[in-house]
């Protein structure tokens, strides 16, 4: 990755420090540790790719913070209006709103790509935090967050269970690159053995 100057260090800690401010008390499963981890594993897929360090960290911290299912329709924008107030040309702000703007589950059903490297990878990394062990927890996190059902003996329907089939279970065919893959395949594995578990205490009553 290309190295950074103080300026763009100087401009990731007041960023950091932003977004820890407006998702510390997140409980939707997009809290500040939540950006932390995208921002790690951006960074790990991107170690040793040419690319542009500063625009994977800013990405990484601001991903979420015009996310709709947190902000409210009249308080968008916030991400513009952040970079704006710095003032500095330096930064690239047209594309960060624009690989943000395509990074969502969402953005993708609508057809949305991300069209650089930078996005790709901090979209790897988003999706990959999703999976695993800890996307089982945000999962159920932010059905709770909604008062949507565990699971309804449905998949189809709109309970936490049915999220694993409608999405997550989807995403390590989405992946734009192979080291993101391989650990989106083993997270997933991890996932299904947890689905068998639940299914054989959702059914108490034939495995006691």
């Amino acid at each position: 990755m290309h190295p950074l100057s103080e300026e763009q260090i100087v401009i990731i800690n007041k960023t950091e420090q932003y977004v820890n401010r407006l998702l510390n008390d997140d409980a939707t499963g997009h809290d500040f540790h939540h950006i932390l981890r995208v921002r790690s594993l951006a960074k790990y897929i991107a170690r040793s790719l040419n690319v542009d360090q500063f625009i994977i960290e800013m990405v990484s911290l601001l991903h979420d913070v015009d996310d709709p299912k947190l902000v409210e329709k009249n308080d968008s924008h916030r991400v513009q209006r952040f970079l704006e107030d710095f003032a500095n040309p330096m930064i690239p702000i047209d594309n960060i709103l624009d690989i943000i703007a395509n990074l969502s589950y969402s953005s993708y059903l609508l057809g949305r790509v991300e069209s650089t490297l930078e996005g790709k990878i901090v979209q790897d990394a988003d999706r990959l935090d999703a999976l695993g062990a800890i996307g089982i927890a945000r999962t159920f996190a932010f059905g709770g967050s909604r008062h949507r059902p565990l699971y309804d003996n449905s998949l189809i329907d709109d309970s936490s269970v049915a999220h694993f089939y409608q999405k997550l279970f989807k995403l390590p065919a989405l992946m734009n690159t192979k080291i993101a893959r391989r650990i989106a395949l083993k997270r997933v594995r991890f996932m299904s053995h947890y689905m068998h578990q639940f299914y054989c205490e959702w059914n108490a009553e034939k495995h006691i």
